[in-house]
């Protein structure tokens, strides 16, 4: 058994593993940025509580959140090469803690053997997809100024013409996470992205769903969407369906 479950009387037979791994039992692999100083909790793509099964984190040297929302290209192998460690150790899916790691997303996938999704902005065609004729997707953004057209063709997206930004860098209290200020209080942050999220689905009804480009942004889906009555998609659904894709188990039960 090279990829899979080992449960109710499944524990013969033999079990091979590849030489060099010895840490095993997670399927999804994250890269994180370097120089991070804020907050990280739960919910939030970088704490390990926010799972309900392991995964295992790789740090990219020198990757700052400065460089990476600039999408500093300087960057590019720097990823690439924790992305394959990540991949020699087992990963059989890799995804990342920003959004704008997405501007390494064609590359990274191309360079790879195993899946690479490293942005929640590559779920937009799908969520697209499921809405009706003129209806619009909100992106709920770090750094709208981010968002270039490079970006979003790295993540797939070619038209953009259905998207509506809210940009949060300028937030009192949301600021201080890119800034570095090594606080902020949660709930003046929840209630600064939710004001933002209805102040953009009031403006614009035409928003069908709200998409949470920033893996900081997770802790605060519930209570946008409470507010907001829509669906919200962040990184945490793209992770958890990653995750289940490359974890299938069988399933117990009565017929």
């Amino acid at each position: 058994m090279k990829y899979g479950y080992i449960g109710p009387g499944m524990h013969s037979g033999q079990i091979e593993q590849k030489k060099g791994r010895y840490v095993t039992g997670f399927a999804v692999g994250i890269l994180y940025s370097d120089g991070n100083n804020y907050p990280v909790i739960p919910g939030n793509v970088a704490n390990y509580s926010s799972y309900p099964f392991p995964v295992h984190y790789k740090l990219v040297p020198c990757c700052t959140g400065k460089r990476l929302l600039n999408g500093d290209s300087s960057l590019e192998k720097r990823i690439i090469e924790a992305a394959l460690q990540l991949q020699s150790e087992g990963a059989k899916v890799i995804s990342s803690v920003c959004g704008f790691f997405g501007n390494f997303q064609a590359q990274t996938a191309s360079a790879l053997n195993i899946p690479v999704y490293l942005s929640s902005l590559v779920q937009l065609n799908m969520i697209q997809i499921g809405l009706k004729p003129g209806q619009k997707i909100g992106i709920l953004t770090a750094y709208e100024k981010g968002l270039t057209d490079a970006l979003l063709k790295s993540c797939g997206i070619t038209d953009e013409s259905n998207l509506i930004i809210g940009d949060l860098s300028k937030g009192a209290e949301f600021s201080s996470i890119s800034n570095g200020a090594g606080a902020f209080h949660n709930d003046r942050l929840r209630n600064e992205v939710v004001s933002k999220a209805t102040e953009m689905t009031e403006k614009h009804p035409e928003i069908g769903a709200i998409l949470l480009e920033c893996s900081d942004l997770p802790p605060c889906a519930y209570a946008i969407q409470q507010a907001v009555q829509l669906p919200v998609i962040d990184f945490m659904t793209l992770i958890r369906w990653a995750h289940d894709a490359n974890s299938q188990s069988p399933y117990y039960g009565f017929i």
